[in-house]
């Protein structure tokens, strides 16, 4: 025998899915073990696809379907000798014994394991309205859904609704308007991509309407009327929206019927796995979107549809099976995600707003808008950045929406909440700096310094969710230029450039006549120098987070209503 050559057992592993999870499975098994014998059940014709890149199929910019195939059983057999089934659906697993049982085109078949790995996926949630079964609604789940998608817009598709504003959803929509197509996108959320904060997602909503999406959200579709000629989608408040096609993307449910009813533990149709992917039953392991994950910040468990952790969890199974001495265990999800819609990008990682108050967990939000490199370098951009820290300064979650730098800033920020990290230690990251590619104090970098000074009380924030009740009980002092003032103004602010603030502070002090003082600025760099000679001052100040590029992204519409054109000292309550 050749040193180093390993032995083992002939070992039957059987892998129920392929794609993200199972794959990588499959694939790290037989690098671990050349003589084990694995098997790939795929219900579908395609083992291996590029899920990921089908609303870009559909949209043109993937221009060969076969690009999507990442690989195939041949290729797979060739390089790994996997033995890779395609058409081959299990319908049922006894644990007892120890078989699957698989039904193909040719009747059904028991197959034999030794270690049995879930990989299912998940299927699209078809919402009980009526018309839902209209031939014209389409999902975009697999390389066939985009095939027969961007068909029906080479043909002349001319009018789409897509029901669900979730990432698939506004990629679809976005691939459609890029084709030409009239597409309609429709949320039941009151804001797109419900994940994101309200404040992150205005920036996408903003961009889909100038990439020509019409956005319509907080309002649910209630039937969609098949007829001769398209379909109509009817919406809650009486719109009737026709319709060429329907993409259907409001949320996907764990596939995992069959193995509930075989007895794995399952939570709301999500299977329960150990730290190692181990399910209840012996010799039966899970991974991928079927799975339920422990959230890394909340503890929370919930599914995680996301292909880099499946594929991860993936590999980490198959060590737990042929290498359980020194296997990891799967690491907690932190959710890390982006999109790309026109020219914006939008990123999130770790717990969002909802998340961290329905963990109970309290935290502090911080809005910064930094260039994503120098502005004095042609083409700099602003950053749209929200970081939720904890009361410890723990690194809860971060968001980031613009058109250049937010992979960047959201990598760096998942890297330093996977590693438990405090936003002070944001400040000390040496991060690589030109002016073409960020800042000397790089936005991640500003936003430790901003979360240090909240934590240290040298800086007191107020926020634009609260707009209304500061208007009610405080005094809000704008420290804008004039010329920014003059497009918009809070009425019942005042209005006093930072520059000058310290030779008027007795106008503060009238004006407020006891009241405490919200200060705003454009971003809220100037009104942090604001607050801190208010405070200094002897003032009940605060500074408001992200100042009025935040304040406009949680309005919305309510924005251009509510603002007035502005001028020196106080502004007119009446004229809102």
């Amino acid at each position: 025998m050749l040193a180093g050559m390993e032995t083992s057992e002939r070992t039957r592993l059987v892998v129920v899915g392929g794609v993200a999870g199972g794959m990588s499975c499959a694939a790290r098994a037989r690098r671990l073990d050349e003589n084990a014998e694995i098997i790939v059940l795929e219900r579908g014709p395609h083992v291996s696809f590029a899920n990921c890149g089908l609303p870009y199929y559909v949209g043109g910019e993937i221009a060969d379907r076969d690009a999507l195939l990442v690989q195939t059983p041949a290729s797979l057999a060739a390089a790994l000798r996997l033995d890779v089934r395609c058409g081959h659906d299990v319908v049922a697993v006894d644990a007892a014994s120890r078989t699957v049982t698989v039904r193909t085109a040719t009747g059904e078949q028991r197959l034999g394991y030794d270690h049995l790995v879930l990989s299912p996926g998940a299927q699209a949630v078809h919402p009980p309205i009526p018309g839902i079964d209209s031939p014209r609604v389409r999902t975009l789940r697999t390389v066939e859904d985009a095939v027969a998608l961007r068909e029906r817009v080479d043909r002349g598709l001319r009018r789409a609704v897509v029901l669900g504003a979730g990432f698939i959803g506004v990629e679809a929509a976005e691939a459609l308007a890029g084709r030409g197509v009239h597409t309609t996108l429709v949320e039941l959320a009151d804001h797109v991509l419900p994940p994101l904060e309200t404040e992150t997602a205005w920036y996408v909503a903003q961009e889909l309407e100038r990439i020509g999406v019409v956005v319509r959200t907080g309002i649910a579709a209630t039937a969609i009327e098949p007829g001769p000629d398209g379909d109509v989608v009817v919406l809650a408040d009486g719109t009737r929206l026709a319709a060429d096609v329907v993409v259907l993307s409001v949320g996907v449910r764990p596939d995992t019927a069959v193995f509930e009813a075989a007895g794995v533990a399952c939570d709301r149709g999500a299977i329960l796995v150990d730290e190692h992917g181990r399910t209840n039953l012996p010799g039966v392991w899970a991974v991928g979107d079927a799975t339920a994950s422990t959230d890394a910040v909340t503890g929370i468990r919930r599914p995680v549809a996301l292909a880099g952790p499946a594929n991860r969890a993936g590999r980490l199974v198959a060590d737990a099976i042929f290498r359980p001495e020194t296997a990891r265990p799967i690491p907690a999800a932190v959710g890390t995600a982006i999109v790309r819609v026109g020219a914006v990008a939008a990123a999130t990682t770790g717990a969002n707003r909802a998340a961290l108050s329905a963990a109970g967990i309290p935290f502090h939000t911080l809005h910064l808008h930094p260039n994503q490199h120098a502005g004095y370098f042609p083409g700099a951009q602003p950053v749209h950045l929200v970081v939720h820290i904890g009361g410890d300064g723990r690194l809860l979650g971060a968001q980031a929406a613009g058109a250049d730098g937010v992979d960047k800033r959201i990598d760096v920020l998942a890297t330093a909440i996977r590693a438990g990290r405090e936003v002070a230690d944001l400040i000390d990251l040496d991060l690589a700096y030109a002016p073409p590619y960020g800042q000397a104090k790089d936005a991640v970098n500003l936003a430790g310094m901003v979360g240090e000074n909240v934590l240290a009380g040298t800086l007191a924030l107020w926020y634009a969710d609260e707009l209304d009740a500061v208007r009610e009980t405080a005094l809000i002092v704008d420290v804008r230029r004039d010329d920014e003032v003059a497009d918009g103004m809070l009425p019942g602010a005042l209005h006093i450039p930072h520059t000058q603030l310290r030779e008027r502070l007795g106008e503060v002090r009238d004006a407020a006549a006891g009241r405490p003082v919200r200060v705003m600025c454009a971003s809220g760099v100037r009104s942090a120098i604001a607050h801190r000679v208010l405070a200094q001052a002897g003032f009940d100040s605060a500074s408001l987070s992200g100042g009025m590029q935040t304040l406009r992204a949680v309005l919305g519409a309510r924005a251009d209503g509510m603002l007035v054109p502005g001028g020196p000292g106080l502004q007119k309550e009446e004229a809102a």
